[in-house]
């Protein structure tokens, strides 16, 4: 059989991203929103689509929703660019501020995605390691940084998969401290109801991510974007795919982002969800439970593979992370409605029930 030429070497060694996609009865692995978006703000985006000429390319650059997301900000849409998810976005950052010869300083627990980003583009990789609390090391950020060749930065606020805001007066003194571009990845700030959204100004260094995938129930559409200065998004322009985020993505997320103030009622109930679910699992003894500003929680138990498949055989999906660096015997929980909360919580009890007493008490 004829052979082929070999990879990129840079793929030797690379474990692709995986989601561990499974089904389940209650899906609380991928901190989606629980809930889909409402029938009528599906019957809007169904009238909307009749008008589609699927013949056509997209705008190529998605400006009704860029001057959407600009006013609702204050911003003009050249502070603005959609990608398709969140996770295109990453990879362009990559691509425009990493490569051979580049550095990208990353604080680890966090995203995979971004030191693999790094490595698919050659890009020099700099972990500063996180406290045994999962905060920040800044003042170890800040040591390193000052040495002056760091390229990009890469902030995740609320932190995945470890649930914590960063502090905001270190991010300030970040900016302040380095010509790197930082990005504050905000993914998930819709459930702390904090943002770095008001340093844009004061900060041409400064890159803030959002998606459409968390909060806002998207998560099946592949919608995200980036908030910056416009000289940062056009060198962002010169590495994006065209036509990446297509025509019914962009009808399907002006909708959703004219309808955005729906979703708070969704959003606040999530919140009391999670500090539900931190309130019940921080009594049982056998959980170390860790403060979240998130929609997820992040636990450590004994043997937490095994907890894992327990919860799995009792339909409930959760991320198992207990063989990632810095993440041992941990599992990432994501708020799901009170109905999916009540469920977990009982299935984790009844695998610590088997544990305290065997299979036949």
């Amino acid at each position: 059989m004829q052979t082929y030429r070999k990879p990129n070497g840079r793929l030797e060694g690379l474990e692709p991203y995986d989601p561990k996609y499974l089904p389940a009865e209650c899906m609380m692995s991928a901190n989606e929103n629980p809930s889909n978006i409402d029938e009528d703000i599906q019957i809007q985006i169904r009238k909307r689509m009749k008008s589609l000429q699927f013949n056509r390319y997209p705008d190529p650059l998605a400006n009704k929703l860029r001057t959407a997301i600009a006013n609702a900000n204050g911003l003009e849409k050249e502070n603005i660019l959609i990608g398709n998810g969140g996770d295109e976005l990453l990879f362009n950052f990559a691509l425009a501020w990493g490569g051979p010869g580049r550095k990208f300083l990353n604080v680890p627990p966090t995203f995979s995605v971004y030191e693999n980003n790094a490595l698919l583009t050659g890009t020099e990789v700099v972990n500063i390691p996180r406290k045994e609390d999962f905060s920040i090391d800044q003042e170890a950020v800040l040591e390193r940084v000052a040495q002056g060749d760091i390229d990009y930065i890469i902030i995740t606020s609320p932190n995945n998969p470890t649930g914590q805001l960063a502090d905001e007066g270190f991010i300030s003194t970040l900016l302040s401290s380095t010509d790197a571009l930082v990005m504050v990845d905000e993914a998930y700030g819709e459930f702390s109801r904090t943002t770095m959204r008001p340093y844009l100004a004061m900060h041409k260094n400064l890159v803030l991510l959002r998606t459409f995938s968390k909060a806002f129930a998207l998560a099946g559409v592949r919608l995200g974007y980036i908030l910056a200065h416009e000289d940062v998004i056009r060198e962002f322009i010169k590495v994006r795919q065209p036509y990446s985020v297509d025509a019914i993505s962009q009808m399907v997320g002006l909708t959703v982002f004219e309808n955005r103030a729906r979703f708070s009622n969704d959003i606040a109930d999530i919140i009391d969800g999670r500090d539900y679910l931190f309130g019940r699992l921080s009594e049982m003894e056998e959980l170390t439970v860790f403060p979240s500003d998130s929609n997820f929680i992040l636990v450590r138990v004994d043997d937490a593979h095994e907890m894992w498949e327990g919860l799995y055989k009792r339909g409930v999906l959760v991320r198992d992370f207990s063989h990632s660096a810095g993440l041992e015997n941990c599992l990432r929980i994501s708020v799901g409605t009170p109905e999916e909360n009540e469920k977990l919580i009982s299935a984790i009890q009844a695998v610590l029930k088997e544990r305290r007493f065997g299979d036949g008490f």
